[in-house]
């Protein structure tokens, strides 16, 4: 499913990316949507904020009744302003049928920009990622308890991304394997070679990946958004292949509900 990653990190309970299938997933996760002390968009392409308006009525309808700050970059509010529009009918009645309390300020949007915030204990430095044509795309680093996860984004190879993600117990990275790109563009078959071009400029080939990971000396390298991520004509050998000439510890190729400890 599109990217969404749960991180439970200091006594805070933090949704980054809000893509298909989010609602269910928390869920899975053993996490009550009303539950979440926060959400975090990293960048406006779709399989990244689908799902943020039907979790935040979700939720609602779950007895959702404390504001929820949403970072996200600009663009976020006039997305909640739209699902708010396209749900007036539901949330006007269930308000007045229901006694529900006004859906729109449960969610507190704020600009997501480089820099450093603070979510209860867990301390968010964000950078901006490569991630063309899109320039507000964000890496982040969350720190709590003595412990860090890195998150790279969507984003292309970027020397940055050593420095940020330094010593990191968990760095989560996008990653592409470069074979696949040809079977999944024919496989998607309603674009042009626009989409090849955005591929190979905006993300990151998995060998490169490793190498980040191994000059960085993070303690342990995730595998997500993993482009492609549903051909069988590549398997975990195929990822496993790219990664072991370049970084040597401990891997995660990320499938759906995985959970790893920092």
């Amino acid at each position: 499913m599109p990217t969404s990653i749960l991180v439970r990190l200091a006594g805070q309970v933090i949704l980054v990316d809000a893509g298909l299938g989010v609602s269910r997933a928390v869920c899975d996760a053993g996490v009550a949507l009303t539950d979440l002390d926060a959400i975090i968009v990293t960048h406006m392409h779709s399989d990244h904020y689908l799902e943020l308006g039907p979790l935040m009525h979700t939720a609602w309808t779950a007895g959702l009744k404390r504001v929820v700050p949403i970072y996200g970059p600009a663009g976020l509010t006039a997305y909640w302003q739209g699902f708010l529009a396209s749900m007036e009918a539901d949330i006007s009645l269930r308000i007045a049928d229901e006694g529900r309390p006004a859906l729109e300020p449960l969610a507190d949007i704020r600009l997501l920009n480089a820099g450093q915030f603070t979510i209860g204990s867990v301390t968010i430095d964000a950078i901006r990622n490569e991630h063309p044509p899109l320039i507000d795309s964000f890496a982040l680093r969350l720190t709590g308890d003595g412990k860090s996860a890195t998150l790279s984004g969507d984003t292309a190879p970027i020397d940055t991304m050593i420095d940020f993600a330094k010593d990191t117990d968990l760095l989560v990275h996008e990653a592409m394997l470069s074979a696949g790109i040809d079977a999944l563009c024919e496989r998607v078959g309603n674009g042009d070679d626009r989409l090849r071009v955005h591929l190979e400029r905006s993300h990151s080939p998995a060998g490169e990946v490793a190498k980040i990971a191994s000059a960085a000396g993070v303690k342990q390298l995730a595998l997500n958004h993993l482009i492609p991520s549903d051909d069988p004509d590549f398997t975990l050998a195929d990822w496993h292949a790219e990664i072991a000439p370049h970084y040597s510890g401990p891997l995660f190729v990320g499938t759906d509900g995985m959970t790893i400890p920092l």
